[in-house]
């Protein structure tokens, strides 16, 4: 695990030139089919990642969407971020007639996350009894589906607490889906656009940590975020407020002068565990974590969000993966890996 001070392999990318002229390794050569909206593409597929990735033997080929998959390739690896029950389809034929190529991720288990209400299922119950006494919680929520004016009385019914953040449901890659509210009292609820999720605001001291997971690899950065709010706030304001995009790049954290007990990042055997659990609970390989720590307590840390194949962009106006430093060799070393698996394993079968 590498914590946001690490220095990137390769500098860090602004204005740095990666000459394709120098030798290439000779390897086994893995192909990277990729279905990916023109944003996300143009996010991820940056010239020094390909670069990177060709001199390991590693190409990306774009998926015509015109045409069936089953005809096009061959690929070693399907990548993808596209949303609908039509793609789904298509991915979940591909695998039952191509169990030899690894699809990132099985579209069922992306689905799981692109819904608020069953992303942070059974991640109360995951296995964390040796993590040093560091503790992993959900925040308590409830699911509104129509009428947010009549859900006050169910709110007070499920034990909540104003004030709430306000979620919608469906994460369906639009800006729309990633805007939150904050909701300090009872009447505001109706100014609300439902299905969304309501979730009990934690005080976590305005800093927040995303941990970002590719394969076997986990990146943990800080970024800034809401800050506390006290009772006497509690008692004084009403309505709702929009949040800030608190989490994004320029929020960054890392070189801000905060308190060693908010800033410290979360120990890193816990951060493993988490890891290692959430593997499995979700079936997926790329995605981040964001997790809060409670205020005043040094090992109690709350989920509340997961995000697929994370996107966009390591500094303001600047695309690159999901905020996530040096992003281009994590993913060179992710495929490359991959690379030699599927080498061993052929070689195992001769």
């Amino acid at each position: 695990m590498e914590g946001e001070n690490m220095v990137p392999h390769g500098g860090d990318g602004e204005g740095e030139q990666v000459s394709e002229t120098e030798p290439f390794q000779q390897m086994q050569k893995l192909v990277v089919g990729y279905a990916l909206t023109s944003k996300k593409k143009k996010s991820f597929l940056q010239p020094k990642l390909e670069v990177l990735a060709r001199r390991k033997g590693i190409y990306f080929v774009a998926i015509d969407l015109n045409r069936p998959l089953s005809e096009q390739g061959p690929f070693d690896v399907v990548l993808h971020k596209l949303l609908g029950k039509e793609w789904q389809d298509v991915i979940e034929d591909y695998q039952q007639k191509h169990p030899e190529v690894t699809v990132l991720d099985p579209p069922g288990a992306i689905q799981r996350i692109h819904n608020r209400q069953s992303m942070l299922q059974g991640l109360a119950d995951l296995n964390l009894s040796d993590c040093g006494g560091s503790s992993i919680f959900v925040p308590k929520q409830m699911v509104v589906l129509k009428d947010s004016a009549s859900s006050a009385d169910k709110v007070v019914e499920a034990g909540l607490k104003f004030p709430l953040v306000a979620k919608p449901l469906w994460i369906d890659g639009t800006a729309k889906s990633h805007q939150l509210f904050l909701a300090y009292d009872r009447r505001s609820l109706a100014e609300l656009d439902p299905p969304l999720v309501l979730q009990e605001f934690v005080n976590h001291g305005g800093v927040m940590f995303k941990v970002f997971v590719v394969g076997d690899t986990i990146k943990v950065v800080r970024r800034f975020s809401l800050p506390n709010i006290s009772n006497c706030q509690k008692a004084k304001v009403d309505g709702i407020f929009q949040f800030p995009r608190v989490s994004s790049a320029s929020a960054s954290a890392d070189n801000a002068d905060l308190d060693p007990s908010v800033a410290e990042l979360p120990p890193k055997p816990f951060v493993e565990a988490l890891v290692k659990e959430l593997r499995v609970l979700l079936g997926l390989r790329l995605f981040n974590v964001d997790m809060i720590r409670e205020h005043g307590s040094k090992n109690v840390f709350y989920v509340i969000d997961i995000n697929y194949f994370p996107g966009l962009c390591l500094k303001p106006f600047v695309y690159c993966y999901a905020k996530m430093p040096d992003y281009e060799q994590v993913f060179v070393d992710f495929f490359h890996n991959m690379a030699q698996a599927k080498q061993n394993n052929r070689h195992c079968n001769l």
